[in-house]
């Protein structure tokens, strides 16, 4: 995959502009569904992940892409579910995500938030 122009709110991913959040499983492009983690809001503020979304588990390595500023939280119990199915965990700023994305995306899924 080939990751260009991303700003807040946007990327192009193998020449298409996506505008909504991703994930990224086994080389296929969807947009995030966050509804099953809209009941934690109000906890965090913000929408978190949560294991209650799909989250693209079957790899050896998840990047998780927490926003421009990093302001995506990332439930506890999505960090205990990796560490269970034995899944490299890498939360990073969406920036950075894609540059971990653009060395290799071998056996390596991803979920991208692209705002805050």
């Amino acid at each position: 995959m080939r990751f260009s122009d991303y700003s807040f709110g946007s990327v192009r991913v193998d020449g298409m502009t996506y505008d909504r959040d991703l994930v990224i499983d086994r080389g296929k492009i969807r947009k995030r569904k966050k509804g099953p983690s809209r009941k934690f809001r109000g906890a965090y503020g913000h929408t978190p992940l949560s294991v209650a979304e799909d989250i693209p588990w079957q790899c050896r390595r998840l990047v998780i892409g927490t926003g421009a500023d990093g302001a995506l939280p990332v439930m506890r119990e999505v960090r205990e579910e990796a560490r269970r199915r034995d899944v490299d965990l890498v939360i990073l700023p969406t920036e950075q995500a894609i540059g971990v994305l653009t060395q290799t995306t071998k056996d390596t899924n991803a979920i991208l938030h692209l705002t805050c």
